[in-house]
C-alpha cells in the first residue's frame, strides 16, 4: 500500500501517474492523428515514456528485487524494440504506397530513392 505522507511513496505515485498520462496521451494520439506516420509517432513516442516511467515507479518501489529485475528487463527490451518496429513499420507502410498526410512538410524516403517501389522490382531493401 502507498502511504503518499511518504516522499518516497509519492515520488514512485507521481512517477507512475505520469507514465499513466503520457500512455493516455499516446492512446489518444493513435485515435485522432490524421495518418499512419503520425499515429506511430504517438504509438512510440508517448508510450515508451509512459511506459518507461511506470517501470521506473516499479522499480523505485520494489528495489532490485524479483519484479525490480523484471522491470529493469522490460525497461531494455522496450528501448530497443518500440523504435526498432516503428522504423520498420513505417518503412513498410511508406513502401506499401501508404500516403503522407496532406499538411506534411517533406518525405525524407522519397528524397532518398528508397520509396515505393514498382510492382516488377525485385530488389531487395537493405
Amino acid at each position: 500500500m502507498l502511504d503518499l505522507a511518504n516522499p518516497h511513496h509519492l515520488l514512485v505515485a507521481l512517477l507512475m501517474f505520469a507514465g499513466l498520462c503520457f500512455d493516455v496521451i499516446g492512446c489518444v494520439g493513435l485515435v485522432r492523428l490524421p495518418d499512419v506516420y503520425n499515429r506511430l509517432q504517438a504509438g512510440t513516442k508517448c508510450v515508451t515514456l509512459g511506459t518507461f516511467l511506470i517501470l521506473l515507479g516499479v522499480i523505485l518501489r520494489y528495489g532490485l528485487g524479483a519484479i525490480g529485475v523484471k522491470a529493469v528487463v522490460c525497461l531494455f527490451f522496450v528501448a530497443v524494440t518500440s523504435p526498432t518496429a516503428a522504423h520498420a513499420i513505417a518503412r513498410a507502410a511508406h513502401r506499401a504506397g501508404f500516403g503522407l498526410w496532406s499538411g506534411s512538410v517533406c518525405d525524407r524516403y522519397a528524397e532518398d530513392g528508397q520509396g515505393r517501389r514498382g510492382p516488377g522490382s525485385r530488389e531487395v531493401a537493405p
